[in-house]
């Protein structure tokens, strides 16, 4: 259920000494395949970090052979002197590589790099290089599981998938429990696959898979500077799939992933589901779900189990989306609290006892429709964002 499920991949994790705590904070995926293609998405925040800018680099010329991700540094806001630091550690790791695997022979532009931690402070490169050669000696075709636990920051459990094809695999780690909000991706995710297919198919299937999963889930509307989806071809099944059976795999994937990270968002009680039907238009959709999801009265409210659908209702009228607001109708839990803009059903027939809650949203205004992955707002959040710099 890793990154190495796929045939065609080895990784790895170690302790570098990046985290104060001594825990696992490098990964290193190499893909030893026959083919070595590549496609990415990438946070849309202006305020982009040094790994960022040289991964969409790197994404570009199609090729990577290896992804090097640490935790305990996000190497953001370091100016000049922290994008020589990821360009150092590429080229590092293309020559650390090649020395023991000459086949390789990967040049630093093929070496894609992500990071995630503190922003504002450059990384100790004295003991991330030590710990890229760690990592090498390390790769193991069972080292997926150690790899997504090296990437952890505020995350309380390591994150993976599979999806499997006809003859072929999809599979997949990531991070991310806070600053989770779209465009794009929402955290640090690589995704592997044996499959065959070149970076124009690969690019194709990841965003039409991140457009209705990553960029679906809206925890605290906080946009990360490091946000990176990677997904990795080695070819080594031989089989090559059609567009809409890599395309479809490739979601099965990134939905598992985005519905972990809601799962584990800082200090959530609740794990919500905005359904918005009836819309004029997908966009309407999205923007309606996305104005509830933000609206830290609705969050709280649900932490404190109440079923406020005005508050609901509220949200919905800030939007763009087209709707009459004596036509709207909002269920929570499956119980119709408001129907046609006015109290409906009594809110105290809603149990929301449980951690899963769903909000369902009738704007009667077209046949779209659009979900959106939220939690609440809780204690714990604003203690872990108070306690914690990040």
């Amino acid at each position: 259920m890793t990154v190495t499920t796929p045939r065609g991949f080895r990784a790895a994790g170690v302790a570098a000494g990046l985290k104060t705590s001594g825990a696992a904070d490098l990964a290193l995926v190499v893909n030893d395949g026959p083919d070595a293609g590549i496609a990415g998405v990438f946070t849309a925040n202006r305020v982009k970090a040094a790994p960022v800018l040289w991964t969409q680099q790197v994404v570009r010329g199609g090729v990577v052979r290896a992804v090097v991700l640490n935790s305990g540094g996000a190497n953001a806001c370091t100016g000049p002197a922290g994008f020589q630091d990821t360009h150092a550690t590429a080229e590092h790791t293309a020559a650390a590589l090649t020395s023991v695997s000459p086949r390789l022979m990967l040049g630093a532009g093929e070496v894609a790099i992500c990071s995630t931690g503190l922003i504002g402070e450059r990384l100790p490169m004295q003991k991330l290089l030590p710990g890229v050669r760690s990592a090498i000696r390390g790769l193991g075709r069972d080292g997926g599981t150690a790899a997504a636990e090296a990437i952890m920051t505020t995350d309380t459990c390591p994150k993976t998938t599979v999806a499997r094809g006809s003859g072929w695999t999809v599979g997949g780690m990531a991070k991310g429990a806070g600053m989770l909000a779209p465009a794009m991706a929402t955290m640090l995710c690589v995704l592997t696959t044996d499959a065959v297919a070149g970076p124009e198919a690969l690019d194709a299937a990841l965003r039409a898979a991140t457009r209705v999963t990553f960029d679906r889930i809206d925890s605290d509307g906080c946009m990360s500077t490091n946000d990176t989806v990677l997904l990795l071809s080695s070819g080594a099944s031989g089989v090559e799939p059609t567009a809409a059976e890599l395309t479809a795999a490739v979601t099965a994937a990134c939905h598992d992933l985005a519905q972990q990270l809601i799962a584990d968002a800082e200090g959530a009680t609740k794990q919500i589901a905005i359904d918005v039907v009836g819309a004029a238009t997908e966009a309407d959709a999205v923007e309606v779900g996305r104005s509830v999801a933000r609206n830290n009265l609705v969050k709280t409210a649900l932490f404190g189990n109440d079923p406020n659908w005005g508050r609901i209702l509220a949200a919905v009228g800030t939007t763009a989306a087209a709707f009459e607001p004596d036509g709207v109708d909002v269920a929570v839990n499956g119980i119709w609290v408001c129907r046609s803009g006015a109290a409906a059903e009594d809110r105290a027939k809603v149990d929301l006892s449980g951690r899963d809650v769903s909000i369902r949203i009738d704007l009667h205004a077209g046949s779209s429709a659009a979900t959106i992955w939220t939690n609440d707002l809780s204690h714990a959040y604003v203690h872990e964002n108070s306690a914690y710099s990040s």
